[in-house]
């Protein structure tokens, strides 16, 4: 069995990675908080622990799966965000090469701009606030110095229930759980959502092909905040319970207040011409997700 090393596994996607993986491979995950009986400390940031951890594990894989992901926490802490999601990867890549094992690494469909309707593997990235730059810092990093890698990036995630869901959806079922009866939510971002068991799964499809390099990782179809949560009452059947009204970015401002492009939609297409695609809808991850994990 291959031995695969996921570092900073403790959130949603860790959590996808782990369920899928750990009866098919032997595994190491760690995290600075490790918050389940799987997942042991390790905080990245440390280079000389991150090699000795690693090469002591000897894995045939090196996973850099952890970053800061709370924009407005990006914001406020520019040097701490750069040093998780940029320099920690800098380190990533200097022990896979090392050990001369392939570099996995998750970035994100906020390196763009927004400016276009939909996005593919090569265009270029244009990233807004400080989130977006130090994961697109990471990706130019990798691309000039690793030996071998597999970028493959992310839009809306979802997945990890309740315990480890810090994104959208888990913010709008909380809502709903409360009993909140009116709910507001932005028509005007725009973006494709990601199911994390689909993007684990085909991740290990182009790891099996023997596939490297860059790609766009999303479900299938485009939509936005007020279409997924009003698709979330439907699946719920609570379209005459709650109401979900359109607002505009500026209605939030104050709360959300990091710079967001106005379009995250990206289309998965070097996946397509290579036949590795097995992502589905989203609507039809985002009920499974609801049925499953909530």
């Amino acid at each position: 069995m291959k031995k695969l090393y996921f570092a900073g596994s403790g959130g949603m996607l860790g959590d996808a990675f782990y369920k899928y993986a750990h009866d098919k491979y032997i595994l190491k995950c760690s995290d600075k908080d490790p918050n389940d009986k799987w997942l042991s400390k390790l905080d990245f940031r440390n280079y000389d622990n991150y090699f000795k951890d690693v090469n002591n594990f000897k894995p045939d894989i090196l996973f850099h799966i952890g970053a800061y992901t709370d924009l407005e926490f990006c914001e406020k802490n520019k040097e701490d965000t750069f040093l998780t999601n940029t320099i920690s990867v800098e380190y990533a890549v200097k022990i896979a090469n090392n050990l001369s094992i392939p570099l996995v690494f998750i970035s994100t469909a906020g390196i763009f701009d927004g400016h276009k309707d939909f996005y593919d593997d090569w265009d270029m990235p244009n990233p807004m606030g400080y989130y977006a730059k130090s994961k697109y810092a990471a990706e130019k990093y990798i691309i000039n110095y690793s030996n071998n890698y597999l970028i493959c990036r992310a839009g809306w995630m979802m997945g990890g229930g309740p315990k480890k869901d810090k994104k959208f959806i888990n913010k709008i079922m909380k809502k709903i759980n409360e009993g909140e009866r009116s709910i507001n939510v932005v028509e005007d971002k725009l973006g494709t959502p990601t199911y994390t068991h689909d993007f684990v799964k085909n991740i290990f499809k182009i790891l099996d092909s023997n596939n490297f390099g860059l790609f766009n990782l999303v479900c299938e179809g485009k939509t936005s905040r007020y279409e997924v949560a009003k698709e979330i009452i439907n699946i719920l059947n609570l379209e005459n319970k709650i109401k979900i009204n359109k607002v505009n970015s500026e209605f939030f401002s104050k709360e959300y207040f990091a710079p967001r492009p106005r379009c995250e939609n990206l289309i998965n297409l070097r996946l397509n011409i290579l036949s590795l695609n097995i992502m589905r809808d989203w609507k039809i991850c985002l009920k499974e997700y609801l049925q499953n994990e909530f």
